[in-house]
């Protein structure tokens, strides 16, 4: 432990323990209570007096005495506190300066204006690394990032990503079913809407990206950088505003407990139809065929006491089959 809070050696570690147990050594004797030779015990004993551990008896200035751990340790660790607090001090202002040069932004510039494609994609990226709270994104065809929802790398840090995809996408665009739930498994939350006004990446609220234009082309893309002012403000509350419409993307079953019985398969039919996909779309996303379809929705509204589909989306909302496996507030 000392070892790796105070950046002590193991042997330096071991003699400064020695000499807590002991009323005074030589270096002579320390070198056989630790069982090494008198040039190692010299050079420990050396640099344990450099960082004021131990100290040379008054009486005999050829022992030496272990300097009270209390108020020997509390100094080392206000020094490495004070290296720390330099050290964050200078992380900040490498990190500023990184994001001020990733984002291309002047002084008095609230909007940038990137071209092409390819730059898009690079820009997106960049930003997405270095986001440190939060990510927000609309995704809308056709898809203009790099084609993963998340960065696993990004989301270990911590950051939380909140996704709403229009409902068309899974139909034939990117991000494709499969890719909407290995996102979720990463951690990221996942809406569907039946339609979203435009591609949209928000991250931090401190900056969002708006691609111009709608098509693929790369000679004619290009996207708005927009940073800290009231058009971000508003970018920001029409995210808010298409989250709490959106449809929760649920695939998985909740508690068997808390409601009658809806396996996985169960819960990702309902959460597609429920967002408008047709029983034959359903089934091309799932893989499977669409009279499985049609008898899994049969099922669930028998379970779940419901005259129609309309009423089944009602009566799954009382059951808690919607948001068992969310956590998506």
């Amino acid at each position: 432990m000392l070892s790796d809070v105070l950046g002590l050696t193991p042997e330096e570690a071991d003699a400064y323990r020695l000499l807590v147990s002991v009323a005074s050594a030589t270096p002579t004797g320390l070198a056989e209570l630790i069982g090494c030779d008198i040039r190692q015990a010299v050079g420990t004993l050396g640099r344990l007096e450099s960082r004021k551990l131990v100290a040379r008896s008054l009486g005999d200035t050829t022992r030496f005495v272990a300097v009270p751990p209390v108020a020997a340790v509390q100094a080392l660790l206000t020094r490495r506190q004070n290296e720390l607090d330099r050290a964050k001090a200078e992380l900040d202002s490498l990190d500023e300066i990184y994001r001020a040069a990733t984002l291309g932004r002047g002084a008095a510039e609230v909007v940038d204006v990137i071209h092409g494609a390819e730059a898009i994609r690079e820009r997106v990226g960049h930003i997405q690394l270095g986001a440190r709270k939060e990510v927000m994104n609309l995704v809308k065809a056709p898809f203009f990032s790099s084609g993963n929802l998340t960065d696993d790398a990004v989301i270990d840090r911590g950051v939380r990503y909140r996704v709403i995809v229009e409902r068309p996408m899974p139909d034939g665009g990117s991000p494709s079913f499969d890719e909407i739930i290995q996102a979720r498994a990463a951690g990221e939350v996942v809406r569907i809407a039946a339609s979203v006004p435009l591609k949209l990446f928000i991250v931090d609220h401190e900056l969002a990206v708006v691609p111009l234009l709608g098509s693929v082309n790369a000679a004619r893309a290009g996207a708005l950088i927009v940073h800290e002012c009231s058009l971000l403000d508003a970018l920001i509350a029409l995210f808010e505003s298409e989250w709490e419409q959106a449809m929760p993307f649920v695939t998985s079953a909740g508690d068997p407990q808390s409601a009658p019985a809806i396996d996985d398969l169960g819960a990702q039919i309902l959460s597609l139809l429920l967002t408008g996909f047709t029983d034959q779309a359903i089934a091309t996303q799932l893989n499977t065929s669409m009279r499985t379809v049609q008898r899994r929705i049969r099922q669930m509204m028998d379970t779940a006491k419901a005259q129609n589909r309309m009423q089944l989306g009602f009566r799954a909302a009382r059951l808690g089959w919607l948001d068992a496996q969310q956590g998506d507030s």
